[in-house]
C-alpha cells in the first residue's frame, strides 16, 4: 500500500506519522509531502529517513490513500486532484465538512459510513473539539436522544499549531509580552518579532481568552459553529439544539470541555454512567471525592477521550452534565485520521 501524508512537517502531520507507525504501517510505502518551502528536508518514520517531496510530486505518484493535514485552502486546491489520480482522501481542515456530499466521520460513533463510501472519494475528519465531544455522547444519543446541549471548551493553545506553542514559550521565559497582536521587549518597548509573529492577539502566558476562529456576524466564532454544525451532521439529528462558548487556555495536553445534555427522555444516572463507560474509546474517570476527574495531563499523548464530573443537572428535566477531555493533536486530530484509514484499508 501507498500512503501520501500531506502536511507532514506540521504538528499534526508528524502525529500522523507516528500514529501510522503505531497502527502497523511502519513497512508501507509512505510519502511525505509539504509545502515547496519544505521540500528536500528529511523526516523520519519508523526507523525510516523520508524526504519530503512536493503535493505535486506525492499527485503523482498515485497513492491509494493520502492524510492531509494542510489547512483548508491547501485541501480545496490539492484534494479533488488526488481524487482524480484515484487516491482516497482523508482531510484534517475544516474545507469539505459541511458539504453534504463529503462523509465527516468518527469511526466510534458512524464508521459505519465508510463502509459504503465509493472510492476514491474525500472524507473529512472532524474539528477536535466535535471529535472527542461526540465519543463521549455517542452512546447516550442511541439510547436517550439528544434534545439540547451547552458547551463551553477550554482549549489547549496546540490547536492553533506550533506558532502558539512559541508564543507561550516566549511569554514563559519573561523576555517578551503580546500588546495588541505585536511582540513587546522586557524593558517596554516594541520589538520586530524575534522569529515569529504572535499567534494570539493577547498575552496567553496566565491568561485564557473566549476567542477561538473568527468571529462571525451573529457574535460567535467559527470555532463556535463547528460545534454545532458537526455535531448535527455525525449524529444526523438537524433538530439537536446546541450553544457553545469557545476559550483558549494555556495548556498543552488537550481540550477539556463542560458539557450540558439535555435527553429526549429520563434517565436513570447510574445506567448513563454504565453506557459511557462501555462506549469504545472512553475512560470513565469519576471518583471526584478522591480527586480523580479527567484533566488535559492525564490525556495529553493518549488516544481516550476522558469523561468525569457526571452528574444530574437538578435546574432542568432530563439532563446532566459532563467533563470531557482528550488530546486535541492526538484523538482529536491524527489518530481519528488514521482510524479513518484503518477501516478503508483493513
Amino acid at each position: 500500500m501507498k500512503i501520501a501524508v500531506v502536511g507532514a512537517t506540521g504538528m499534526v502531520g508528524r502525529e500522523m506519522l507516528a500514529v501510522l507507525a503505531e497502527h502497523g504501517y511502519g513497512e508501507e510505502e509512505v510519502i511525505v509531502a509539504a509545502s515547496e518551502r519544505s521540500v528536500g528536508k528529511e523526516i523520519e518514520f519508523a526507523g525510516r529517513r523520508l524526504r519530503v517531496v512536493s503535493v505535486d510530486e506525492a499527485i503523482a505518484a498515485k497513492p491509494q490513500y493520502a492524510v492531509f493535514s494542510a489547512g483548508a485552502e491547501a485541501s480545496r486546491q490539492y484534494a479533488p486532484r488526488f481524487v482524480e489520480a484515484g487516491t482516497t482522501v482523508i482531510d484534517n481542515s475544516s474545507a469539505w465538512r459541511k458539504d453534504p456530499t463529503k462523509a465527516l466521520v468518527v469511526p466510534e460513533v458512524n464508521g459505519d459510513i465508510l463502509d459504503r463510501c465509493t472510492r476514491p472519494t474525500i472524507i473529512a475528519n472532524p474539528n477536535c473539539s466535535t471529535i472527542q465531544m461526540v465519543v463521549a455522547l455517542s452512546a447516550l444519543e442511541k439510547e436517550y436522544g439528544i434534545r439540547r446541549l451547552v458547551i463551553a471548551t477550554y482549549q489547549s493553545i496546540t490547536g492553533t499549531g506550533l506558532k502558539a506553542v512559541r508564543q507561550l514559550e516566549a511569554e514563559e521565559s519573561g523576555a517578551w509580552s503580546v500588546e495588541n497582536g505585536k511582540w513587546k521587549g522586557e524593558r517596554g518597548e516594541r520589538k520586530e518579532e524575534p522569529e515569529f509573529a504572535p499567534a494570539y492577539p493577547h498575552a496567553i502566558h496566565r491568561n485564557l481568552f473566549p476567542h477561538g476562529g473568527d468571529f462571525q456576524a451573529d457574535g460567535y466564532t467559527t470555532e463556535e459553529q463547528k460545534l454545532i454544525d458537526e455535531t448535527r451532521k455525525i449524529f444526523d439529528d438537524q433538530e439537536i439544539q446546541i450553544t457553545a462558548t469557545v476559550v483558549r487556555v494555556p495548556v498543552v495536553g488537550g481540550h477539556s470541555e463542560a458539557v450540558n445534555v439535555e435527553l429526549r427522555r429520563e434517565y436513570d444516572l447510574e445506567h448513563v454512567r454504565q453506557l459511557i463507560a462501555g462506549t469504545p474509546g472512553v475512560i470513565l474517570y469519576d471518583e471526584p471525592r478522591e480527586n480523580r476527574y479527567p484533566m488535559p495531563i492525564l490525556a495529553h499523548h493518549r488516544d481516550e477521550v476522558w469523561v468525569g464530573r457526571v452528574r444530574r443537572d437538578a435546574s432542568q428535566p432530563n439532563s446532566l452534565n459532563l467533563w470531557v477531555v482528550a488530546d486535541n493533536i492526538r484523538k482529536g486530530a491524527a489518530t481519528n485520521a488514521i482510524q479513518i484509514l484503518d477501516r478503508l484499508s483493513r
